[in-house]
């Protein structure tokens, strides 16, 4: 069984179930293998949900860079970051449960550890949201939190063939703007 798999697994399943009620025998029964035979991989479930979470941080955030590095001008580059986004959360449904679930009622440890990673990865729209020309009375840090609470939201509302996630990340930018 590759690391690759079993995270795609465990994604899956902490995306249908929750971190807390997705035990990892569960993970272990639909990767075919012996709950015990996770910790050679995994010390625990903890070190099991920061990895499945730093998976998506990774996968998202490489997205988000490789549009942003094509776009010129403050707005294209937000909006190419909003599209890149968006489409990523909307192709894996499990990364986006991850990526964006409730992480308030994890360990406190563990909830600091995938805070920093959600950080790190929001630094790229702190810095893009930094160089919109917007009214000096903007508060830019709500402004960046209602886009992100947007674009974060849509994966339990999104149904594929009205709108594509280009569309609907390029429309909430312009709301915005």
């Amino acid at each position: 069984m590759s690391r690759a798999r079993l995270l795609a697994i465990s994604a899956r399943l902490f995306a249908k179930g929750g971190f807390e009620a997705t035990s990892m025998r569960d993970i272990a029964g639909q990767a075919g293998m012996l709950a015990g035979s996770m910790y050679y991989h995994f010390p625990s479930k903890n070190d099991l949900i920061a990895a499945v979470y730093a998976a998506g941080v990774a996968e998202i955030g490489g997205a988000v860079d490789a549009a942003v590095a094509r776009a010129r001008g403050p707005w294209a580059r937000l909006e190419a970051a909003c599209v890149a986004h968006l489409e990523s959360l909307l192709a894996d449904q499990a990364h986006a449960a991850v990526m964006t679930a409730d992480l308030g009622r994890l360990d406190r440890r563990l909830r600091r550890r995938l805070v920093a990673m959600r950080d790190g990865y929001e630094a790229r729209f702190v810095a893009l949201v930094a160089a919109l020309p917007l009214p000096a009375a903007t508060d830019r840090t709500l402004w960046r939190l209602q886009l992100l609470g947007a674009l974060n939201w849509t994966p339990t509302w999104y149904r594929p063939g009205k709108k594509s996630p280009a569309v609907l990340a390029r429309s909430m930018v312009a709301a915005l703007r």
